[in-house]
């Protein structure tokens, strides 16, 4: 392990630069293919907007989620936790289309996180949280 950052911020959208700007200390030294250190901020984004805009979606703002990233020398790891209700990720990958027959406005962001990680998955934990774990290998 290289270095293992950690971050708890409340249910807000609106703290979306403040996550990126935490999350940059990880590449440090930097990693030399800026695409992948893109995919990762990318697969952050994605991740942590989809937990305000559903899995939290009714619950109050300051509902807080947690954050961990660790990058190792081949890899960044990404967990995200939230306090939402259980989701079939595999099944809803399924439900949706494909990016080039989806002009729908929901559901890409998942099929992105699909196609820019090197594992995604998602399972409720024994504490009743869920966690989001976004494997990208560089």
């Amino acid at each position: 392990m290289i270095n293992k950052i950690h971050l708890k911020i409340n249910t807000d959208c609106a703290t979306s630069e403040q996550i990126i700007s935490w999350f940059n200390q990880l590449n440090q030294p930097p990693i030399s293919d800026v695409n992948i250190w893109w995919q990762c901020q990318t697969l952050l984004q994605e991740g942590f907007t989809n937990v305000v805009d559903h899995a939290h979606k009714n619950l109050p703002p300051d509902t807080p989620i947690e954050i961990e990233a660790v990058r190792y020398s081949q890899s960044i790891e990404i967990r995200i936790w939230n306090q939402g209700l259980p989701f079939d990720l595999e099944q809803k990958l399924t439900e949706v289309s494909d990016f080039e027959d989806n002009d729908a406005a929901r559901g890409r962001g998942l099929k992105i996180m699909s196609n820019l990680a090197d594992k995604l998955c998602y399972e409720r934990m024994p504490d009743n949280r869920n966690c989001l774990l976004i494997i990208k290998n560089y």
